[in-house]
């Protein structure tokens, strides 16, 4: 399908209690490349495979969690319209100037009803990676860590899901791939929501805590990758949450586990391709178990409660 408009997952700013544990964590466990830092003592990332400068930015803080949450837009023409759009849609815009991020041009900051930051961007330094564009090899080699191929989506919670949801389809041009019913089976208790060809780029979750993470996913290429994760996370002895295993919902197989500041990761693999014409597929709230954990059929107390 063309992309138009929002195209992918950028970037995002996660805050880490402590900065240079959670540098050897992502440069040396998670196996990204360190690519900068600035005046802010921010640090920058990004997997072998992308081309972008970076798509993960850390930031000492006292409290873990995420600052915001940026998609890459087509155009600047698009990124333009899309905060017209926003305007017109009675959500207050604040345009963040050129540079403010490493190699990174201007970028539209608004907040979603569920309360997240989250920003849209039209440019950002195209420094490619170590297979280049011309007559490349197929792989990378020497890769450290689990090496992850790119940043892959978010999954976040709050109250007024269906409020970022709407915002989300009427305005960024998402579509709902799957859903979560609520008890009653009348609304949704979660949504996964795509702006391309993949079967999510983005989950919300109902959640009385506003403003808050459940986890950021990074994608490898096979089921043996994420089976090589979880030996890395064992032998860095690793908080792990749950995996590997395989989702019902999206049909991804997956590890979860938690960086040293208690912020949880994904390494996912797999899912389906997603057209706008494609009817979402509808999950029960009592069978919401299985379609997380395929395999046990069953959440565990961690992975409904612990966000940051």
């Amino acid at each position: 399908m063309a992309l138009t408009g929002v195209m992918r997952p950028g970037h995002c700013q996660l805050r880490v209690l402590d900065l240079e544990e959670s540098v050897h964590f992502y440069q040396d466990v998670m196996g990204l490349q360190l690519v900068g830092r600035d005046r802010s003592n921010r640090v920058y990332f990004k997997c072998l495979d992308e081309r972008d400068h970076h798509s993960l930015v850390l930031r000492q803080s006292e409290r873990a969690g995420m600052d915001f949450y940026a998609f890459k837009v087509s155009s600047r023409a698009a990124l333009d319209q899309l905060e017209a759009d926003l305007r017109a849609y009675d959500v207050a815009t604040e345009r963040i100037p050129a540079g403010d991020l490493l190699e990174t041009g201007e970028r539209v900051r608004f907040q979603a009803p569920t309360g997240h930051l989250f920003e849209l961007y039209a440019d950002k330094k195209h420094v490619g990676n170590p297979m280049g564009t011309h007559c490349p090899e197929a792989i990378i080699d020497g890769r450290r860590g689990i090496s992850p191929l790119r940043l892959d989506h978010w999954q976040i919670h709050g109250s007024d899901l269906d409020g970022s949801r709407d915002l989300f389809c009427d305005v960024l041009g998402f579509k709902v791939a799957e859903r979560v019913l609520t008890e009653d089976g009348q609304g949704d208790m979660a949504v996964w929501m795509s702006c391309s060809h993949k079967a999510h780029d983005i989950a919300f979750v109902r959640d009385t805590r506003d403003n808050t993470l459940h986890h950021a996913a990074y994608l490898l290429g096979s089921w043996e990758g994420v089976l090589k994760a979880a030996d890395i996370m064992t032998i860095h002895r690793a908080s792990i949450d749950e995996g590997p295993m395989r989702h019902g919902i999206t049909k991804g197989t997956t590890i979860y586990a938690f960086d040293p500041s208690g912020n949880r990761f994904e390494t996912f693999c797999g899912g389906y391709d997603f057209y706008p014409d494609m009817e979402p597929t509808v999950w029960t709230l009592e069978e919401f178990g299985r379609g997380v954990f395929y395999h046990s059929r069953r959440l565990n107390e961690r992975f409904l409660t612990v966000v940051t």
